[in-house]
């Protein structure tokens, strides 16, 4: 009798656990995808406007000064992603502005012609609304963290229009080689309650039309030397990053003045490129890539050189459509040379090259997936696995965690560099 009881008693707290769960991932779908999709319009109509009014690039080192000064005032400086993982490691605080602080910030960004991304800062407002939203259902400091992740999961979701890698990135990318398996309802949940809201808005999921090709050895070992090529890509990727930062703040220390003058120089960069290709988030050119083929040999060197600059001198966005135009440029450019389709090449790229950058095999291969479809599964595969093992320890969060090392089966618990 005693062992019904406690059986009875288990299946009531796992089943309430799930209820109490469910509830909070509908709830924070849902103001996550309100959020996203208002994120979504701001940063497409900047982007829109610039592109009628090439003239308001020319206004880059005040914008840049003005984001610098509103992260001063808000005591916000230095704040970004890792701020959010290292909440979701140990339990810190996220400051409510961090919110609209860094949507405001990602859409100047964009309408001047920074070069960034938004996905990135899509982690930060969903890990900040999901971390209250925790708070205002009373939860207790380890269901916060999980609550976080709904938060982080849903953004990312609801303005790519992939839930299930929006799902497993969140968390994947917090510790690497562990995973928090209590997150998986939680999260799933959240990111499809957010991409829901978002298709209620009309916004479509991004996907891209390319042909895998057949399945073979030839072409395998082909795909493989890509993974190589785009593991080498992404270990100058975060090391530049994370170089251009520090540089950039020991040389001009004043915050607004090293906005302003990168502003400055990005408006130089562009006069000398004789193009705006690289400014914003660059996902024409990652079409072009993937879809017809078609990309330059240096487009990925100045994607990294416009983003370097533009995010280690205080502007705001994501670094991870920069990678993936950084990953697909590289892929097309490469393709050929080593008898691949441009095109599907460009596609691989991306995903090898993600997945470098961000230390996510699984998550790297479903986006591919939800991407390009299901077709290129096994090519996507090897390709981010050999960019993952040969990437190192080398990461663009310098809070995420190396848990496990990935040359064997030891834990070692280090930051990614």
């Amino acid at each position: 009798m005693k062992t019904t009881e406690i059986k009875a008693k288990a299946a009531l707290a796992f089943l309430r656990a799930f209820v109490k769960w469910l509830g909070v991932a509908a709830v924070t779908g849902a103001v996550c995808g309100l959020v996203g999709s208002a994120f979504y319009v701001s940063v497409a109509s900047a982007t829109e406007l610039r592109a009628q009014h090439g003239w308001l690039i020319y206004l880059l080192p005040l914008a840049g000064a003005a984001i610098a000064a509103l992260y001063k005032v808000s005591k916000l400086d230095g704040l970004g992603t890792d701020t959010v993982i290292d909440a979701i490691h140990e339990g810190r605080s996220i400051s409510p502005l961090l919110v609209p602080v860094i949507f405001v910030s990602t859409a100047v960004t964009h309408l001047v012609g920074g070069s960034a991304g938004r996905e990135g800062a899509a982690l930060q407002i969903g890990g900040g609304l999901g971390q209250n939203i925790g708070r205002l259902f009373r939860l207790d400091d380890k269901d916060r963290r999980l609550a976080t992740l709904c938060g982080m999961s849903a953004l990312f979701s609801s303005l790519f229009g992939t839930p299930l890698t929006a799902t497993i990135f969140a968390l994947e990318v917090i510790s690497v080689g562990e995973i928090y398996y209590a997150g998986l309802v939680p999260c799933l949940a959240s990111a499809l309650a957010a991409f829901g809201v978002t298709r209620l808005f009309g916004i479509a999921p991004e996907h891209f039309e390319v042909a895998a090709p057949a399945l073979s050895a030839g072409l395998l070992w082909r795909v493989a030397l890509l993974g190589l090529a785009a593991a080498a890509v992404s270990v100058i990727l975060c090391g530049t990053m994370h170089l251009g930062e520090r540089a950039a703040k020991r040389l001009v220390p004043n915050g607004i003045l090293r906005a302003a003058l990168g502003g400055a120089l990005i408006i130089a960069l562009t006069l000398i490129a004789g193009t705006t290709d690289y400014n914003g988030a660059g996902t024409d050119v990652i079409a072009a890539a993937i879809e017809q083929g078609r990309a330059r040999p240096w487009d990925a060197a100045l994607k990294l050189l416009f983003t370097a600059v533009t995010l280690s001198c205080g502007f705001r966005g994501g670094e991870m459509v920069p990678t993936f135009f950084i990953g697909a440029t590289m892929g097309c450019a490469l393709g050929p040379v080593l008898g691949i389709p441009a095109g599907f090449a460009g596609a691989v790229g991306l995903a090898a090259v993600f997945c470098g950058a961000v230390n996510c095999p699984v998550a790297s291969v479903i986006l591919a997936m939800e991407l390009f479809g299901a077709d290129g599964a096994v090519y996507f595969a090897v390709a981010t696995a050999i960019a993952y093992m040969l990437s190192g320890y080398s990461g663009l969060y310098r809070s995420q965690k190396i848990i496990y090392s990935k040359l064997k089966a030891e834990y070692i618990d280090i930051h990614a560099k």
